[in-house]
Formats: structure tokens, sequence, C-alpha cells
């Protein structure tokens, strides 16, 4: 009987070991040349037994008031078999009820600027690759321009090693293309990790901040009950 009660047990914790140990690994890949648009994310965890593949394939500008609309897709091993494609619209009061929820969110949780920032110090990136290549039509506009765009991404990319950990040195290009006409063309690769323990205690931390908050859980319950009431993106399927 003991035997029988050790066995379940003694495979219960090597899976708990197993789970803890495993990472999210992940892959953000932004292309663009001309009107060719693409922005990837590939998410993998539990040594690959779960895997997510979200693409935005298509973005069109509509203006000020409609936005952007896009075509997502989201396929993977976690989806339950079913891919699903669908367009979204990213317009202003979309971005507005974004807002909306950021802020209930910060009001729901004790110190969630702090919390977001610890999470973020535990990812560790492993590779940042980011080339541009462009012409303003003119040689000596280009020449002067790419100085300047050199400067912006180096910029951005100080910013980013300020919240997450590089364990490389990221490579950045910027290519002057010296002819008659405009051109443009960009691609961002990103690769990535955290550990599935981190995520776990993290997990607990936002909890246990919540409670701590008066009317946290009431306030997070609003919010949740919001955002799944928000108008969904329209299946193309």
């Amino acid at each position: 009987m003991t035997l029988w009660l050790v066995i379940p047990l003694g495979l219960l914790v090597l899976a708990m070991i197993l789970v803890l140990s495993s990472s999210i690994d992940f892959r953000i890949r932004c292309y663009k040349h001309g009107k060719n648009d693409l922005l990837e994310l590939d998410v993998t965890t539990l040594f690959g037994l779960i895997k997510l593949h979200y693409e935005l394939p298509r973005l069109v500008f509509k203006g000020l008031e409609q936005g952007v609309i896009g075509k997502f897709k989201e396929t993977g091993t976690a989806t339950i078999g079913v891919d699903t494609v669908k367009e979204e619209q990213f317009d202003k009061e979309r971005l507005e009820r974004w807002r909306d929820n950021l802020q209930l969110a910060m009001k729901s949780t004790r110190g969630l600027k702090e919390w977001f920032r610890d999470v973020l110090s535990h990812v560790k990136i492993s590779k940042l690759d980011w080339s541009t290549d462009f012409s303003l039509g003119d040689a000596a506009d280009t020449a002067i321009a790419s100085g300047a765009v050199w400067g912006l991404k180096w910029s951005i990319v100080g910013f980013i090693s300020q919240w997450v950990k590089l364990k490389h040195n990221p490579r950045v290009f910027v290519k002057p293309v010296f002819q008659d006409e405009h051109c443009f063309s960009m691609e961002l690769v990103c690769e990535g990790k955290m550990s599935v323990s981190y995520a776990v205690y993290a997990s607990f931390q936002l909890l246990l901040r919540v409670l701590r908050e008066t009317g946290g859980i009431g306030k997070w319950r609003k919010l949740l009950k919001r955002m799944r009431s928000e108008p969904r993106g329209q299946s193309l399927e």
C-alpha cells in the first residue's frame, strides 16, 4: 500500500521538477520591405511540448480614426488543434480601452510597476539583430540620415538593456542605399527566454500584491470581465 502511494508521489515530484527546470523561449521577428510587412512571435515551453505561433502578415494604415488593420494568425500545440485567422483593427478607441485597462490594473495591484520591472530583469536576450536599409532619393540626405538612424537605434538598444539582460552584444546595421528612388527595408530578430520557475514565483508575487491592495480582487474581476466583453477580431476562416 505504501509503495503504491510512493510511486505516484515520486512521479508527481519528478514532473514538477522537470516543469520548473524548463524555460519559456520566445522569438520575435519584425520585417518590412516595401509594402510587405510581417510580425511574428513564437513561444515554446516545457521542452517543446507547448508551442505557439502568432503572425501578423499584413498591416494597413487606414488613417488616424480607423487606425491599423491587420490579419492575425494563431497556430500551435496550445490552440486545442484549431488554427485561428482573424482580422484585427487597432484604432484610437481600442488603444483607449487598453489604456483604461492598464490604469485599472495599476489601481488593483500594489506596486505593479516594480513587479513588472522585476519580471523584465529576469528576461535573458540571447540574440538581437536589427538591420535597416533605406534611401531618401538623394545621396547627401541619405548619408546624413544614416548617422541619425545609427544614433537612434543604439539609443533604443541602450534603453532596452536597462530593462532586460543581454547575453550577447546586439548586432545593429544601417545600410544607406544611394539611389534616386525612395526605399526602406528593415528586419528585427530578437530571441530570449525566462525560466518557468521564476514565472511561477512571479505569478505568486503578483497574487500577493493584488491581495494587499484594498479591493484588489474585486477590481481584477471587473477588469477581466471588461476584457472578456471587448469586441474580438472578425474571423476570416
